[in-house]
């Protein structure tokens, strides 16, 4: 689990969004599985709310606007104290930065969408008002990201060079497996699946969202018109579970090994 204050830190990951189909769809599904309510949020890019769980933010979902063929997927944004500054190192370290930087509405903050050098996509963020994620680690909330890809030793340089990151490997683990690291705290993770990797996903940023159980949580999904993909199983982080939505947006559930 990362503490809130180590995720606004520059570098970590702050704030997660989907981009769905349809925004009835998505609020009934997620507020059936995790508890959320919806506060109206900023409406430049199209219908969008705020997930809300005890009073905090915990995410962000926007409707797809009309006629766009973009992916249904969920966002992963780290944090930076510059996007225009982030968005020339992603270009020099061999990302695409798709859209932005640009101010995004109430003044909330500056923000871009990149994609690393592999094609995974992520947001960046640099904070004003909106600060990103109120809090993490409790049942509905995020736990975790990690970026899902084919290895993890240029994605590891690339993330370190553009963002700061520490990658540090695990000792004695079989697995291709980096944790990344800012001042010595575990932020998010890479993981390397080889040909293994999903090749109607390809290199990917995975949301975590913590959960008591995770194997009640995945039947709940089902129960709602989600689908398990995988799990639940064990992993270096907890137990874990891959489940699609209803609208097709990937994402897991965790329960935190302590």
């Amino acid at each position: 689990m990362t503490e809130v204050p180590a995720r606004r830190s520059p570098g970590a990951p702050c704030w997660v969004s989907l981009l769905t189909r349809s925004l009835p769809v998505a609020q009934e599904f997620y507020s059936g599985l995790f508890g959320w309510e919806f506060q109206h949020g900023p409406m430049h890019f199209g219908p969008y709310v705020r997930a809300v769980l005890d009073g905090e933010l915990v995410a962000g979902i926007g409707e797809n606007p009309g006629g766009r063929a973009l992916p249904v997927s969920w966002t992963t944004y780290l944090s930076t104290l510059d996007a225009d500054h982030t968005a020339e190192l992603v270009r020099d370290c061999g990302g695409t930065v798709a859209v932005g930087p640009l101010d995004a509405d109430d003044e909330a903050g500056r923000m871009a969408i990149a994609m690393d050098p592999e094609g995974a996509v992520f947001g960046v963020w640099q904070p004003l008002t909106h600060l990103g994620v109120g809090v993490c680690g409790r049942p509905g909330t995020l736990g975790w990201n990690e970026l899902v890809t084919r290895e993890t030793t240029g994605l590891g340089k690339f993330y370190a060079a553009v963002f700061g990151f520490e990658p540090q490997r695990a000792d004695g683990v079989d697995v291709d497996h980096l944790t990344l690291r800012l001042q010595g705290v575990p932020v998010a993770g890479v993981r390397g699946l080889g040909r293994a990797l999903p090749r109607d996903l390809g290199a990917h940023w995975m949301t975590y969202f913590e959960v008591d159980d995770p194997d009640a949580a995945a039947r709940r999904a089902a129960e709602l018109g989600g689908r398990v993909l995988s799990g639940p199983e064990e992993s270096v982080r907890g137990r874990t579970a891959v489940v699609r939505d209803p609208e097709g947006a990937v994402f897991a559930l965790l329960r935190t090994r302590r």
